[in-house]
């Protein structure tokens, strides 16, 4: 999609890299990045991606339309940086920006899905906003972090970038995104939304269903009052705030308090959906 800011970010690595040719850049620097949209304040829709890995299924949602990026499921699916790779180029072929969730236990991982070609980084499972701070050190070069620098991956292009263009252009524009689904983060919510940079926080409905020990139970008042207090959390930051939808009734009490990125289906849920479908339509040659 050609926009304005995308030219913009295209004009800007021209200069970065001192490039002639700008389709060198196109699809990396003429895509709406998730972060972009949702600075601009745009609802995001996305899906999560991971137990039924295949570079054609993140295609085949992208034709199909309505959805502006997808997150990878690295924390519980444990896919390789080369299947992080194709499934980020995959994306990319139909428009489509993603991010990586992942656990907060390897300060390598962050750098090795930023290297990949995934906009951003999500970390599941915080508990403070210590760790969350460490977080964002690992996936920030310096001066605010301590991430290796290494030009050779897709994000520094493939050593196409000046190491110091290349840190710039990336602690600007890496998206981090940090979990809200155990007590601890929810009572530092605030703290960890002040984080700088701490883009936004993604609220996980069913562990935070189960910390406040109503689990499954997305409305119950302890869940709708801790999603109450995340977006205001993030009001008060200034950052945007997600999460995963399992109904329509719960996205409308999301977008009520602000949520600006939805998460309403996985690739599991798809297939399980399509299939349930079918036999609907089908019903009379299934047994039942």
């Amino acid at each position: 999609m050609f926009t304005v800011g995308s030219l913009r970010d295209s004009s800007e690595s021209l200069r970065l890299r001192g490039a002639e040719n700008i389709d060198l850049l196109i699809g990396r620097t003429l895509m709406d990045t998730i972060k972009a949209r949702l600075a601009r304040g745009e609802r995001v829709m996305t899906f999560g991606f991971g137990r039924m890995f295949h570079h054609n299924l993140i295609q085949l949602i992208g034709m199909r339309g309505g959805f502006q990026g997808f997150w990878i499921d690295h924390e519980h699916v444990g896919l390789t940086v080369r299947e992080m790779e194709v499934a980020a180029v995959a994306g990319r072929s139909v428009g489509l920006d993603c991010f990586v969730r992942i656990a907060p236990t390897d300060y390598a991982m962050v750098t090795r899905c930023l290297e990949s070609g995934a906009s951003g980084v999500m970390a599941a499972q915080i508990h403070s906003a210590e760790q969350a701070e460490e977080f964002v050190r690992w996936a920030k070069f310096a001066p605010r972090g301590v991430r290796g620098l290494n030009v050779s991956g897709y994000d520094g292009d493939f050593g196409g970038l000046p190491a110091n263009g290349f840190t710039e252009r990336a602690n600007r524009d890496t998206f981090v995104a940090i979990q809200i689904e155990t007590i601890g983060s929810l009572e530092e919510c605030e703290a960890i939304a002040a984080i700088d940079g701490v883009d936004h926080l993604f609220v996980g409905p069913s562990d935070l269903s189960q910390a406040l020990g109503v689990t499954g139970q997305f409305m119950h008042p302890k869940c709708t009052a801790a999603i109450e207090r995340v977006g205001k959390a993030c009001q008060s930051a200034g950052i945007s705030w997600g999460a995963v939808t399992p109904t329509p009734e719960h996205a409308a009490m999301l977008v009520e308090n602000g949520c600006q990125l939805l998460s309403p289906v996985s690739d599991v849920r798809v297939v399980s959906a399509g299939i349930a479908t079918l036999k609907q339509q089908f019903a009379d040659w299934f047994d039942r």
